[in-house]
Formats: structure tokens, C-alpha cells, sequence
């Protein structure tokens, strides 16, 4: 009983001490201003908001805590040794590395940097600083690298479980300039989560001995143990021009998956044998950006999906609460005939809906290439293609740049002109 009170009061005390952490809310604003910038976008295109910033923080939050505390329970018997000054170490290394790339707002590169510097720092025993360099130096030195590259491993599996679940629902559509300077449709899946973890690890003065001994920490754990509060943000930004954003999402969830178990292996085989603990830093920064390669290179390859042809006009999006949406058109299916006239362009679709604008009949070509007939009435006011958005063509308006970003390339985006250049 009485361990069962410490753990309920040392609950209490991280939590006021996670509302006293400055990352927690930057992190938050750093996703505020992420999913308004989606929600400017889309109206700088499409002239509609596809996601409601209000109901995309929901989710976010909801299921970074979630996440939270699923990795605090298990990182429960993982271990830690973690102090204040190696979180604001490893927040200082996220923040300095995703003004370079907003991708890099993950713990994967941070730790691994972190790897690195403390393998160089290990060669020199006989280094020393003085003052706030010194103090730097110490902190790097003390850190717990192999149960950091564990937590980064299990904030990844939640990662991809995140992913699977709820990646498809940040999809957003965009023009993009593909080969030859075509334009084509795409979709952006970027989403962040703000997880705030609990982390169990060695007290520096006596108190409760818990009845199991984490892998990680050994003998420290004698003295008994406390709580930490440590917000971290994990997060996914992946591009698709060539499949349904449900099928990318499994792929980055499959790849997120496979990372996770083998770091998770690489991280306790280096809490068993340090040697491995270089190994495991260089792995977490390596396989995370070959995944990226990986699928940047399969969408350079692949055809793109969201264009027109022959047989009609290609659906890239469909917008939520329209009579396309009632009609249950999907993205990715083709608008053959609309009132028994063929469209091939948008002009085409156009007079076709005048024909009868109290009514229209759809000839809609599947996924699976088959026709299915719709039919709906029209009122007034409804949107001008009942709610479908289309695959650019070359008079599109706005079209959006692809390439790596920066914060400082999102702080200085505009929307203006007939081109507009937001990296990704």
C-alpha cells in the first residue's frame, strides 16, 4: 500500500512539474501554427478548409497523451537516469537542429547527435572546460545514450501506431509542379504530437526501493526512485502523388514499425555492452533518414495517380459535409459522364451540371475500374462541383513548391502570385 501512495504522489508532483515545463507549450505552439498554416493553404487554393484546426488539436493532444502514457508505463521497467539538465540538453540539440530541417523536430536525431558527441567526447578523457561549457560537457558525458535510444525506439512504435490510426486524417490535398513541369495532385500527411511522459528513474537520495529492478540505471536503483517529467514531440511529414493517403500511411507505419523493433533491439544490446552504444546512436539517425530517402525516391518513380485522362476527370479530394461526399465519391475515382455527357475537362463538367441543375446523374469510375451510377438532387447554394475537388490542370491558379524546410522557410512563406513556394 504504501508504494501504491509514493507512486500516486510522485504522479501528482510530475504533473504540476510537466505544466512548469517551457517545451511542453512550445511544442503545443509549434503545432498550432503548423495546422493553421494547413488550413491557409487550403483556402489559398481551393478557396475551402478541408480540416478544422479546432478538431485536428483535439486529436493531436488526445493522442499524445495517450501515447504518453502508454511509453511511461512501460519505460517503467526499461529504466532511466535522467536529470534536468540532460533534458534541457537534448531539447537545446531538437530546437538547434530543426531550424535546419522542421523534420528534425524528433528525439531520434537529437539523441543520436547526442551518441555521437558523447562516443568523441569518451576519446578524451583528459578534456576539460571550464564554466557553462564545462558544465555542458559533464551533462553530455553523463548521459544514459543506450536507455534514450529505448525511449526513442518506443516513442516511435507509438509513432507508427499513431500513424495507422489517425495519418490519413491530416492528409491534405495540394498542386504540386511534377515532371516536365506538369502540374499534378498530391497529398501532404504532416502531423505532430505533443507526448508527455512520466519517466521513472533513480532518486539521488534514499526513499522506496521498487519490488522490480529496471533494465537500465543498475546499482542507482537501490537508493530508490522518483518521477521526472520530460514533454518530448513526435511526429510524421510524408508526401504521396501516387497512392490513396491510407496506403501511404501503412507504408510509413510498416517502415516506423521496423525501425523501432531493431533500435529497441541495438539499444538493450548496448545497455549490456557499451561498445554498441555508437552503434545504436548512428542507427537512430541513419534508418530514420533512409526511410525518408526511401520514400521520396518510390514517389519519384511511381506515376503520378491525381491526373487527367482519357476516361474522365481524376477526384484528388472530396470536401467534408458536400453532396460529393453524401454521393460517396472517393479521391482517386474518375468523374466519366456526368447527365450522360463525357468530361474530359473542367468546362466540360461545367455545362454538363447546367443541363439539369435541379438534378444530375453521375457515371463515377472506381478504384477497382468499375462504373457506378450516382444520382442526386441539387439545391441552390451548393457548391459548384458538388463538392469535388480536382486534379490541376494548367490553368491552375496556386500551385505549392516542393523541397526540404526550415523554420525559417515557414516563417517567411507567402502566398502570393500565381506560384506559390511552400518546402516540405
Amino acid at each position: 500500500m504504501g508504494i501504491v501512495m509514493e507512486i500516486l504522489w510522485n504522479i501528482v508532483e510530475a504533473i504540476v512539474q510537466m505544466f512548469l515545463q517551457p517545451f511542453l507549450y512550445i511544442a503545443i505552439i509549434l503545432i498550432v501554427f503548423q495546422y493553421r498554416r494547413q488550413v491557409m493553404l487550403e483556402r489559398k487554393l481551393f478557396s475551402v478548409k478541408m480540416h478544422a484546426l479546432g478538431d485536428q488539436l483535439i486529436r493531436t493532444l488526445l493522442g499524445g497523451l495517450l501515447a504518453g502514457i502508454g511509453i511511461s508505463l512501460v519505460s517503467a521497467f526499461t529504466g532511466m537516469t535522467l536529470t534536468t539538465e540532460a533534458i534541457l540538453l537534448v531539447w537545446f540539440v531538437v530546437l538547434i537542429l530543426m531550424l535546419f530541417r522542421v523534420r528534425f523536430l524528433c528525439l531520434a536525431y537529437a539523441v543520436g547527435v547526442l551518441g555521437v558527441l558523447q562516443f568523441i567526447a569518451d576519446r578524451f578523457p583528459d578534456w576539460e572546460l571550464t564554466g557553462f561549457a564545462g558544465s555542458v560537457l559533464t551533462t553530455l558525458r553523463s548521459l544514459d545514450i543506450p536507455a534514450l535510444a529505448a525511449l526513442v525506439a518506443l516513442l516511435h512504435l507509438a509513432e507508427a501506431i499513431l500513424i495507422r490510426l489517425q495519418g490519413a486524417k491530416f492528409a491534405s490535398p495540394l498542386f504540386v509542379e511534377g515532371k516536365r513541369g506538369k502540374l499534378v495532385g498530391g497529398y501532404q500527411m504532416q502531423s505532430y504530437w505533443p507526448v508527455p511522459l512520466f519517466l521513472m528513474i533513480p532518486a539521488q537520495t534514499v526513499g522506496s526501493v521498487l519490488p522490480w529492478t529496471p533494465f537500465f540505471g543498475g546499482e542507482a536503483w537501490t537508493n530508490g526512485w522518483m518521477l521526472m517529467a520530460f514533454p518530448v514531440v513526435i511526429g510524421f511529414s510524408e508526401w504521396t502523388q501516387s497512392r490513396l493517403p491510407q496506403e501511404k500511411v501503412k507504408q510509413s507505419s510498416f517502415w516506423l514499425m521496423v525501425y523501432s523493433i531493431v533500435l529497441l533491439g541495438l539499444a538493450f544490446a548496448a545497455g549490456l555492452w557499451s561498445p554498441l552504444m555508437l552503434v545504436a546512436a548512428l542507427f537512430a539517425i541513419a534508418m530514420h533518414e533512409w526511410i525518408y530517402w526511401y520514400s521520396t525516391k518510390e514517389e519519384a518513380e511511381r506515376s503520378p495517380l491525381y491526373v487527367h485522362d482519357d476516361r474522365g476527370l481524376h477526384v484528388l479530394a472530396v470536401i467534408p459535409g458536400t453532396p460529393a461526399q453524401e454521393l460517396g465519391i472517393e479521391p482517386g475515382e474518375i468523374v466519366h459522364k456526368v447527365n450522360g455527357v463525357a468530361v474530359r475537362t473542367k468546362e466540360e463538367l461545367h455545362q454538363a451540371l447546367r443541363t439539369n441543375p435541379a438534378f444530375c446523374k453521375l457515371e463515377v469510375i472506381n478504384l477497382a475500374g468499375e462504373i457506378k451510377f450516382l444520382q442526386r438532387a441539387i439545391f441552390a447554394g451548393e457548391h459548384h462541383q458538388l463538392g469535388v475537388i480536382l486534379a490541376p490542370d494548367q490553368d491552375a491558379s496556386y500551385y505549392v513548391g516542393k523541397g526540404p524546410a526550415s523554420i525559417f522557410t515557414i516563417v517567411r512563406m507567402k502566398l502570393a502570385g500565381v506560384h506559390s513556394r511552400m518546402k516540405m
